[in-house]
């Protein structure tokens, strides 16, 4: 580490590596256990909401070795000697255009303690937006796209995807910036997406909505049609339990955990929605639950499993308890919105606004620096619901969104009207809703196969 990434801190930014590994002169399972340690780290950091360096790799391979699993440090020291090779040049070209991946000079991972390697704080991904005035970008063109998402009132997670497409295709038509860019720049990077980094229909889609928002709607640039090669599409289809397997999962859960994932599915919540539901959401009288600026910043009533009324009422109890130690010890109150923060300043301390579930401990803010209780973490409960899956002997990948696409499921097959699911998953469109007809147990109109005739 003496000569190498000497700031453990300093963020590696490698999106070419899987095209480096593609070029190495080794034996194609060696690339895939490279290809699988990078790919698990990696995801790792986007649960987390951090970033690629040394010190996020040092607490991954804590986490991961805690776990028991194994963490892949082979493909982590491959990882971060071609990130330095590529950011000091040393890859050398070869006759094809591609790079000579060379090791000069390995880079070490001692792991200690978990004390010696926190995570960045003040780099890392904020669960909630900052302030917004505070963030209206880094340069022209990026304060011009915040200014236009802000006036066209998209969500915080919008302006989040839409910044980070803008910023990807910047760095690709470097050193040009975005104003001087045209369409024959848009069609090359969305392309270059499909040829280069096979990205799926969904995502080149995303890409595509994201850069005509930034050339049109911010730069004023008009981009005419724009002919491009398209990502394959491939039919997809929501994954969804059956009840005697919902039922298993449950079975592997207790505490809080449970009664998270039992909310999910018994209301069909997104993970998110859930994690950041407040004790003024639940109607425990009327079994009903106020979902608040969910997907695409939209409000609505869901039902409330009457099943789940009473362990809720003892939750929030225990919860009391919860809220009373933080005001003896003088915490600051809980996040709120930046706007409902300024009209009630105190409105964070008041009992009502409170997090339904908590994170056990208190946690710095990386956007304000104010040490607070948050909402439990997300990828905290993926794990817990991961190991129930393992447990239960479930032979489906699940998350818990999966526990959303079979609560739709199990409506439609108890014979509810498909609009009233709609209105209960809040989506915009019937025609998302009418996807989970293909999961069901009985699709259609109930046709049975001709072996059981």
């Amino acid at each position: 580490m003496a000569t190498k990434w000497q700031d453990e801190r300093e963020a590696v930014r490698f999106p070419e590596w899987g095209v480096v590994l593609a070029q190495l002169k080794i034996g194609e399972e060696a690339k895939e256990a490279v290809r699988h340690g990078v790919y698990a780290y990696l995801r790792w950091c986007k649960q987390k909401r951090t970033f690629a360096c040394i010190a996020t790799a040092k607490s991954y391979i804590l986490e991961v070795e805690a776990a028991g699993d194994n963490p892949g440090k082979p493909a982590l020291r491959w990882f971060f000697n071609e990130a330095w090779n590529a950011k000091t040049g040393g890859l050398e070209k070869t006759e094809g255009g591609g790079h000579k991946a060379e090791v000069k000079e390995p880079v070490e991972l001692k792991v200690e303690t978990a004390a010696a390697v926190p995570l960045p704080v003040k780099e890392q991904r904020a669960m909630e937006p900052g302030p917004a005035a505070k963030d209206m970008g880094a340069n022209d063109w990026e304060r011009k796209l915040v200014e236009a998402l802000r006036t066209k009132g998209m969500s915080w997670r919008t302006e989040e995807t839409y910044r980070g497409w803008a910023v990807r295709f910047a760095k690709f038509i470097e050193p040009r910036e975005p104003q001087a860019a045209g369409a024959g720049d848009v069609e090359a990077f969305l392309t270059d997406m499909a040829v280069q980094w096979r990205a799926s229909a969904s995502t080149q889609r995303q890409a595509l909505n994201a850069l005509v928002f930034l050339m049109q709607g911010a730069l004023g640039i008009h981009l005419g049609e724009l002919s491009f090669r398209r990502a394959a599409k491939g039919a997809s289809m929501p994954m969804a339990l059956s009840r005697d397997e919902v039922k298993r999962l449950f079975e592997q859960l207790e505490g809080t955990s449970r009664l998270m994932a039992e909310l999910a599915y018994g209301s069909g919540l997104r993970l998110m929605e859930m994690l950041r539901l407040r004790v003024h959401h639940l109607d425990l009288e009327r079994c009903q639950l106020k979902v608040f600026a969910g997907k695409g910043d939209k409000d609505r009533l869901t039902v409330l499993p009457e099943s789940l009324v009473e362990p809720l009422r003892k939750h929030v109890d225990r919860l009391r308890e919860l809220f009373r130690a933080d005001r003896e010890a003088k915490l600051p109150g809980v996040w709120l919105p930046e706007g409902l923060n300024k009209k009630y300043p105190r409105a964070g301390e008041q009992w009502e606004w409170q997090w339904l579930f908590p994170s056990r401990e208190t946690s710095v803010d990386p956007v304000s620096g104010v040490r607070r209780r948050h909402h439990a973490v997300d990828s905290t409960f993926q794990r817990i619901i991961k190991k129930a899956q393992s447990a239960a002997k479930i032979d489906k990948r699940i998350t818990p969104h999966v526990l959303r696409h079979s609560f739709a499921t199990h409506l439609l097959e108890n014979g509810v009207d498909i609009r009233t699911v709609q209105d209960l998953l809040g989506h915009t469109s019937v025609e998302t809703t009418q996807k989970y007809l293909h999961v069901m147990k009985k699709p259609g109109l109930g046709v049975r196969s001709p072996l059981d005739a």
